[in-house]
């Protein structure tokens, strides 16, 4: 079977500078691909050249007749004049897309807090993002493209997407910095680099270590021709050259590469040099109530931070996160208890503003009149030139006004900026936002050797489960809470508490423990009407069809998994799953019918 979209020896440049280099590739029907490289070398330009958004300077890109694409921009193309449900919805009212499970699941997840009668004008940048995903979400569309799609998702609703994402049969291209997410959806991982795409079977981890081999295979290879290339110099200098043997290379298996790499920090020797430099009183919340606006967010909550503590923070948007960061800071005080900082903390905090840096300094004289040698834990000293070559700013960056930079290197800057003060306590709010891959990895790489108690919110689960070394959750009881087994844990708490809730709203004779034990789908029926017993009948039958059907759906989607590359398979698949989704919809419209019909 064909590609859905082909580009052949395309090649696109802004100026003087070429992004695309006669690139040639293919997507094909159900594929799952995940972009990534550095800020700035042309991934979003891949999507636009692909998606017809941008011509090609050269070379041809071609699509499959009628192809539907369903593209979401790193900004938003909503109308401000229209409500969330015109924006979402197309206009339609409660009981037409609560008829649909897949809508109603999209619009609940994604637009959760959001009233859809509200106005887009007034909406914050976040919520105008999950409208904007969700509207292209509930579009039928043979191939979705997603340009940081994770932006403004807390850790649920990443969690969240990526399993939709996979259970869809459409084809998917992503650009995203979350390399937690590229490993749970993507199949195929592209990076773009110096004008070209390379292409790596799986996800992140799996690129990682497809890379690294390349890289060693491509330094034996250099070996290999730099001895052919000083033989041959010596026979010409001698004459006839002596019987030598080549040298024997071999290639080891992915998991040799990681065999003998030690973990990535030493977290006993930090802990002690972080006592060194803190003592053992670091940072006490005592007995405190933090109240915004109307919502409690702690009560009576008491929280130790130690020495050399490496701390993640989860919650739902809107849980209270960076109110706690602000607590911590000393930037908020609690309404009752207190907030105790010990004698030698010297802390700082990356908020997620990025309007605290003067616009018209420059790269390197501010960095330089801030601090021009800075120390790492082992006592080496680090160059102010140094480290803006080890966060990216080389060249003319290093003269660059921090106006003109754009908001990945201005995110940079301020990271550099806060860690060139030497403190001994970080707090980091969503630290990663803007950040390519390459940047997260120095970052991490830093932190490994920074001897200090870390506190990071993130909705990034591989940064946070990458450099912390305890994750705790606000979970909307007012208490922070450690979770042993980390962010899984936390989505498994947040599961049952949302299935709690969900049958705390059902109607007393629709909950499974009101229901007959020998049929629970069977709804109790109450004497006296005919037609409500009736409706009710219905309605048992429509569960049971319906159950039915999701069985078959998982089978397919199962199927579906097994045969990723049998594109004749695929289509047959897909076709059966477009049947069993059109029941369904016949099915839940007479299952509202009916429920009309109940008191």
């Amino acid at each position: 079977m064909s590609n859905l979209l082909n580009l052949e020896r395309v090649s696109k440049s802004y100026g003087v500078r070429p992004l695309l280099t006669e690139v040639s590739l293919g997507i094909g029907v159900g594929e799952r691909i995940g972009i990534v490289g550095r800020n700035g070398d042309g991934k979003t330009t891949l999507l636009e050249v692909m998606t017809g958004l941008e011509e090609p300077d050269s070379g041809r890109v071609s699509q499959q007749r009628g192809l539907l694409i369903g593209y979401l921009h790193q900004g938003d193309e909503l109308d401000d004049t229209h409500t969330v449900r015109e924006a979402v919805l197309g206009g339609r009212s409660d009981h037409e897309w609560a008829a649909d499970v897949r809508m109603r699941e999209i619009v609940e997840v994604l637009l959760a807090g959001v009233a859809l009668d509200r106005a887009v004008d007034g909406l914050s940048g976040g919520e105008r993002r999950r409208c904007s995903l969700a509207a292209l979400l509930l579009g039928d569309h043979d191939l979705v493209v997603l340009d940081e799609p994770t932006n403004h998702l807390d850790v649920e609703a990443v969690a969240w997407l990526a399993q939709h994402l996979v259970k869809r049969s459409s084809a998917l291209v992503v650009v995203t910095h979350d390399r937690w997410f590229l490993d749970e959806v993507c199949q195929w991982t592209w990076e773009v680099h110096d004008g070209a795409v390379d292409a790596y079977e799986g996800g992140y981890a799996a690129y990682v270590l497809a890379k690294a081999e390349r890289s060693r295979q491509a330094s034996a290879s250099e070996m290999r021709r730099q001895n052919l290339a000083r033989k041959e110099l010596a026979w010409l200098r001698r004459g006839p050259p002596a019987r030598t043997s080549k040298p024997k290379f071999r290639i080891d298996a992915a998991n040799a590469l990681i065999e003998d790499v030690p973990p990535p920090r030493d977290r006993l020797e930090l802990q002690r040099f972080a006592t060194q430099r803190l003592g053992k009183d670091v940072i006490d919340i005592e007995d405190a109530d933090l109240v915004r606006g109307e919502r409690t967010l702690l009560s009576h909550a008491t929280w130790r931070l130690g020495p050399g503590d490496r701390v993640g923070i989860v919650g739902v948007n809107g849980a209270g996160k960076s109110s706690v960061l602000n607590l911590i800071s000393g930037g908020l005080a609690p309404q009752a208890g207190r907030v105790k900082h010990g004698r030698t903390v010297a802390l700082r905090h990356l908020t997620q503003q990025l309007d605290d840096l003067d616009p018209d300094g420059r790269v390197l004289p501010m960095v330089e009149s801030a601090r021009r040698v800075t120390r790492t834990a082992d006592g080496a000293e680090i160059t102010a030139s140094a480290m803006l070559e080890r966060f990216g700013f080389t060249g003319d960056k290093l003269t660059a006004r921090i106006g003109d930079l754009s908001g990945g290197e201005r995110r940079r800057f301020q990271l550099l900026m806060l860690l060139l003060d030497e403190p001994n306590v970080l707090l980091l709010d969503e630290p990663t936002n803007d950040l390519d891959i390459d940047t997260l990895n120095v970052l991490e790489d830093f932190l490994d050797g920074w001897p200090g108690t870390l506190v990071v919110v993130s909705h990034d689960r591989y940064f946070l489960e990458r450099v912390t070394d305890s994750v705790w959750a606000l979970l909307g009881d007012g208490q922070i809470s450690m979770l042993p087994r980390g962010v899984d844990e936390y989505l498994e708490r947040r599961s049952r508490a949302m299935a709690l809730e969900q049958q705390a709203l059902e109607p007393a004779d629709r909950r499974p423990d009101a229901m007959a034990p020998e049929r629970q789908s069977e709804p109790r029926i109450k004497p006296g009407s005919a037609e409500e017993r009736a409706a009710r009948k219905v309605i048992a039958r429509i569960d049971r069809q319906l159950e039915r059907i999701a069985e078959q759906e998982e089978k397919l989607n199962l199927e579906i998994a097994e045969h990723a590359q049998d594109y004749d398979r695929l289509a047959t698949l897909s076709a059966q799953l477009e049947v069993l989704a059109n029941e369904k919809g016949e099915l839940e419209l007479e299952w509202l019918e009916a429920a009309e019909g109940l008191d």
